[in-house]
């Protein structure tokens, strides 16, 4: 029992060791993000954004971080629970996870767009971690919401604010903020003015999340719920983005 003991804690360690080292080769020969900046205000550049455009509104934010990545403030850029359960249920056969951190979605969008693969997995992997120890929380949302794409041709939250409720982010509501932050995703599958019944199922999770994460009550989150995806867009178009 003793010398099986002894094995397994030997096996374990040499795993360990191994990981810890493939990690250290990976972040070595992965490229740097100091660019990340840079290459962020090109892509908003080449849609006819403005870089870095407004703050992102704490709704906004909040809702993002609830739905898409609630240890964003905590973790070391990747999520370790995530991947552990994206790799058992790999090995399980139970499908597709998901798990990918704000910092990894960052880092396709900016270095590795319209690329799959477990090659392209690993490198986001890396860069999600170099984005999160080399810029603040709030620079790596500003980034994202200036590149991400919002369906409808919305390239950045200014312009789907605009586009889709007629008003500039800071003045984003609860349900406006819920319905952006639920469109990262999938754009084109949950864009309120041509899809407004899976919007509402769209928000509705985003909502629970955010009651989840204790950023809303129980009774903000129904109020929040009370407009319809047509009266929140009433106003759709008519502001411009800056």
């Amino acid at each position: 029992m003793r010398r099986w003991l002894r094995r397994v804690l030997v096996f374990i360690s040499t795993l360990v060791a191994l990981v810890v080292v493939a990690a250290g080769v990976i972040l070595v020969v992965t490229p740097s993000v100091g660019n990340a900046w840079t290459v962020a205000r090109a892509e908003s550049s080449s849609h006819g954004s403005a870089f870095p455009g407004p703050p992102v509104p704490y709704r906004f934010s909040a809702a993002l971080i609830a739905t898409e990545d609630h240890r964003f403030r905590s973790e070391p850029g990747v999520d370790p629970y995530a991947i552990a359960r994206v790799f058992y249920s790999g090995l399980t056969g139970g499908g597709d996870q998901g798990g990918a951190t704000l910092y990894q979605q960052l880092a396709k969008l900016l270095y590795t767009p319209n690329q799959t693969g477990l090659k392209v997995e690993v490198e986001q992997v890396a860069l999600a971690i170099k984005l999160k120890y080399s810029y603040r929380e709030e620079q790596i949302l500003r980034m994202y919401a200036a590149v991400a794409y919002f369906g409808h041709g919305f390239y950045g939250l200014a312009a789907a604010s605009c586009g889709y409720f007629g008003r500039p982010t800071n003045e984003l509501s609860w349900p406006q903020a819920a319905v952006l932050a639920g469109l990262v995703q999938a754009p084109s599958a949950y864009d309120p003015l041509e899809h407004p019944t899976l919007t509402r199922s769209r928000e509705r999770h985003v909502i629970a999340r955010l009651v989840t994460t204790k950023t809303l009550t129980k009774r903000q989150a129904r109020k929040a719920l009370a407009d319809s995806i047509e009266r929140l867009t009433a106003a759709a178009g008519c502001c411009r983005a800056t």
